[in-house]
């Protein structure tokens, strides 16, 4: 069976090209020339009416279909496809002032007001029938559209309204959790509510995990936060029902955030989409961003399944949301667009197409600049639509990684909690630092969640499973016994799905699997290091590992320079069954990580393609395989591999040639 995004690719007869469409910014002569420019850069598909809601509802009950009826038509009429978007992420003034009991409230109470985007509570029952009103009207009037090929529920849930305290959630908290506990001795049990006296008598006393005078209750929390995730769901659900029922036959998808949003839990929403897109920015104070980006993309892929995915948002150059928004250099545009491809995006989108001169995100960097058709960016967009629709045979080509990298939103919650034993430990630098050491090497991962089948993957990394299943646990136990290499980070196995503690010695449920036990937890004070004995420095964390059956690979110096487990194992492998699992009780530096991830895929025959410094991945389907090369060095590097090489680069018996800073892509031969 076609994926959907493959069939929506043929139907626009090449790689998906384009960005977010705001008419209603512009007047009709700006619109004409829109479309003649959009084909002037190869642009085959836009989204439309992501903001539009007061546009199309001026008023209660009143729709204005006037504005969308023409752009569509537009559209149609010069060759573009429209995935058309729900514009519930913003609604109305009119919505807000008749329903003011829908605006989000803050944990310390504070009613926010209107004014910006996603002002609403995910469990108000006013803002769903609104919602649902003009999801209905929407999908009736352009169901039959020529130009609709795709369908955008909303837009990037939970990205400002995530968690609502109002009581209107605190009842539909109260609901969902009568359904996930039945009993209030079960919910009582799970949260130890025995501590400070907490326990519950009726349902109705249970509030949501709003501010109070010390440390909240950590399993409330994390309830809430499921709960939270739940509601934004719910709200999905709802939407994409409508859409499906009204206009069968488009797929359905929505925006999702990756990294960038910790809130959403993007393994739940992806699989109620036909396909999955996503959105994602560089931090521009990083100058490592492009592994940022690289994480991203193999995130997307995780959580489509392996299959291919869009890349909904990115930018052509600056944004205009971080501290100091940095430009793009001559390049950067293509590479990072063509990174996104090379790790399984089937469509290229941007915000937006054309830069807003009013507004919040006028300094928003877009493929028609505030300069006009005369500008760097203009020429870079148009050169790469040319060079999409020149690897328009990639489409429907799948990357499957080496090693599987487990990432887990309810994890990322979890360890960040209130009253934890270092505030130091975050969840996505530990994951990037590891992420980081297997982007260096050239190994290809999949981000997957704990559950997920691991069989088809040579090692499995675990950055942090401080929060982990006894089925999860128990799913990394047979993966290692039947022949797979395994590398857990610190501070991992500790508690059960609702943050209790496992007893007996940490970490609990991985105890048998690692070979060993930690009896204590010994973080480390801001600007403390641990010295390693292999003459490196570890930072953070460290623990009181004692081996049973792991032998070391690494210690904690057995001086005072070594920390407060001086002379202990930092890094320890256990075989087991007929593989290895590994453990990494502190956060080592950047080079020693790295080496443990060499050894780990030496170990488990996993091989890169390119040397350091030069990007590889190899995209693969029934037509061939393609690798890509992206060259992040100052030099020009050649790298052995036999192909025809794509997009002008040139493959000689030595191998192709990467310009510095270039992106070459290559046609394999066997």
């Amino acid at each position: 069976m076609t994926h959907p995004l493959t069939a929506l690719n043929q139907r626009l007869g090449g790689i998906g090209y384009g960005g977010d469409y705001n008419p209603e910014q512009w007047s009709r002569e700006v619109w004409r020339e829109d479309v003649r420019l959009m084909r002037e850069a190869g642009v085959n598909l836009v989204t439309v009416g992501v903001f539009s809601w007061s546009r199309v509802q001026p008023r209660p009950g009143a729709y204005d279909w006037e504005l969308l009826d023409e752009v569509l038509d537009l559209l149609h009429a010069h060759g573009i496809a429209v995935d058309l978007a729900t514009p519930t992420a913003a609604p109305p003034p009119w919505f807000t002032k008749l329903h003011p009991d829908a605006l989000p409230v803050t944990a310390s109470g504070t009613r926010l007001a209107h004014g910006s985007r996603q002002v609403f509570c995910p469990s108000s029952p006013a803002y769903a029938e609104a919602a649902d009103a003009v999801v209905t009207a929407l999908a009736k009037r352009y169901a039959d559209h020529p130009a609709v090929a795709l369908w955008h529920v909303h837009n990037e849930w939970g990205n400002h309204n995530a968690l609502c305290y109002c009581d209107t959630s605190a009842a539909a908290f109260r609901t969902w959790l009568r359904d996930r506990y039945t009993t209030l001795d079960a919910l009582n049990s799970a949260w130890g509510t025995d501590f400070w006296s907490q326990r519950y008598g009726d349902w109705d006393e249970i509030d949501p995990p709003r501010d109070t005078t010390a440390f909240r209750n950590p399993g409330q929390e994390l309830d809430y936060r499921r709960f939270s995730s739940d509601a934004l769901l719910t709200r999905h659900h709802a939407e994409t029902a409508l859409l499906r029922r009204l206009a069968p036959g488009i797929p359905v998808t929505t925006n999702l955030m990756g990294t960038l949003e910790k809130k959403a839990d993007g393994y739940a929403f992806a699989p109620a989409c036909d396909l999955v897109s996503v959105d994602h920015y560089l931090t521009a104070a990083d100058p490592d961003g492009h592994i940022d980006l690289a994480l991203n993309a193999d995130l997307a892929r995780g959580m489509a399944g392996g299959a291919p995915w869009l890349l909904m948002e990115h930018s052509t150059s600056a944004v205009n949301w971080q501290p100091v928004n940095v430009a793009k250099h001559p390049g950067e545009l293509r590479r990072n667009s063509l990174t996104h491809l090379a790790r399984g995006a089937d469509g290229i989108m941007f915000f937006q197409w054309r830069q807003s001169t009013a507004g919040a995100e006028k300094w928003h960097s877009a493929m028609l600049p505030h300069a006009g058709t005369d500008s760097r960016i203009w020429r870079e967009v148009s050169a790469l639509g040319a060079e999409l629709s020149a690897l328009s045979e990639v489409t429907g080509t799948r990357v499957q990684g080496d090693v599987a990298l487990l990432f887990d939103w309810p994890n990322w919650w979890a360890l960040e909690l209130q009253a934890r034993p270092s505030d130091r430990l975050r969840y996505l630098d530990v994951v990037r630092d590891w992420y980081a050491a297997l982007w260096a090497l050239n190994l290809t991962c999949d981000l997957v969640p704990p559950g997920a089948d691991l069989t088809p993957y040579r090692a499995v990394v675990a950055p942090n499973l401080y929060l982990l299943a006894d089925q999860d646990a128990a799913n990394l136990d047979g993966y290692v016994r039947q022949g797979g290499h395994l590398a857990v980070g610190c501070f991992s196995g500790v508690a059960d799905t609702q943050d209790r503690v496992r007893p007996g010695g940490y970490p609990g449920a991985l105890r048998d699997v690692l070979g060993l036990r930690v009896d204590e937890y010994l973080p480390l004070r801001p600007g403390q290091s641990a010295l390693l004995d292999d003459g490196t420095l570890a930072h953070d964390w460290a623990e009181r590992v004692e081996p049973r059956g792991c032998s070391a690979v690494l210690r904690f110096a057995d001086t005072p320079d070594g920390g407060p487990a001086a002379g202990g194992p930092a890094v320890t492998r256990h075989a087991h069954g007929r593989g290895s699992a590994r453990y990494v009780a502190t956060r080592p530096s950047a080079p020693t990580l790295r080496e443990l991830m060499r050894t780990l895929a030496d170990e488990a025959g996993v091989r890169p393609v390119a040397p350091e410094g030069v990007e590889a991945v190899r995209r693969t389907g029934p037509q061939g395989s393609y690798l890509f090369l992206v060259n992040h060095t100052a030099d020009d590097v050649t790298v052995p591999v036999r192909g025809t090489g794509l997009l002008d680069a040139k493959v000689t018996d030595t191998g192709a040639l990467v310009p510095a800073g270039g992106v070459v892509v290559v046609r394999e031969h066997e």
